[in-house]
């Protein structure tokens, strides 16, 4: 594949378009990079296994610290038409994160990035990498290495997040399972919150998630239930006892 490591470079000056409200819209690589510092990370594409389950949402939850730390932007580039690209985003944990449709693969083979998959009938695609970006020059490369398939080593958030600063801590995240009008649980949020826990709510209904699941999850029948960082933490008194550790 011969994929080139394009550090020290300026990034290829490319027109992207974009749908918005309906409307065609023109993003210059000037009005992506120019004056800022950027992340890009690319990936083969859109609603794809690897992408939607670890990468895009990784590089979102993590947006908060690349921000303390003085990334201006987080861009994922994929070799896709704007529609997929939106669609992407409507189904994706991605408010942190601009997606950036490459159609006809410009950026990415200006990049070098460009890879023939037409073994799996994807023709032609990103290779995944990521890179950091200073006022369009390519301050560093992440490039997965060349092996046969979809390799997800090297690309990541957390790796990116160490070269930019070693000692920054990713966030904690919870998960909360709830109930509709339960106090408890409107207690146990506020605490999170003001600890500065990122949380996703599962509320506990008749329709889709049950009691029974909550039981098979947390081996509980009461809400809150709470998780942080996938260990079982408990109800509101629970997490109580937790953070004032």
């Amino acid at each position: 594949m011969a994929l080139v490591n394009k550090e020290g470079q300026k990034v290829p000056n490319v027109t992207f378009p974009t749908r918005k409200n309906g409307e065609w819209v023109n993003v210059t690589t000037d009005e992506i990079f120019k004056g800022k510092t950027v992340i890009v990370f690319s990936l083969p594409g859109a609603f794809t296994p690897t992408c939607s389950s670890t990468h895009l949402p990784r590089y979102n939850e993590l947006a908060p610290v690349f921000f303390a730390n003085g990334v201006d932007e987080i861009v994922c580039v994929s070799v896709n038409d704007t529609f997929v690209m939106n669609e992407w985003a409507k189904d994706q944990e991605s408010n942190n994160v601009r997606l950036i449709p490459d159609g006809n693969g410009t950026f990415t083979d200006g990049m070098g990035m460009l890879v023939n998959k037409g073994d799996i009938g994807f023709g032609m695609r990103s290779w995944r990498y990521s890179m950091l970006v200073k006022d369009g020059v390519v301050q560093k490369m992440f490039i997965e290495p060349e092996v046969e398939g979809d390799p997800f080593e090297v690309s990541d958030a957390d790796t990116m997040l160490n070269f930019i600063n070693p000692n920054a801590k990713a966030p904690k995240v919870a998960t909360i399972f709830t109930k509709p009008g339960c106090p408890y649980c409107a207690k146990a949020k506020a605490m999170l919150e003001d600890n500065g826990i990122s949380y996703e709510e599962i509320i506990i209904s008749s329709s889709g998630v049950s009691s029974r699941t909550l039981r098979a999850v947390a081996n509980a029948s009461t809400v809150p239930q709470v998780f942080i960082e996938g260990e079982h933490i408990g109800g509101s008194d629970d997490l109580e006892v937790f953070l004032a550790k």
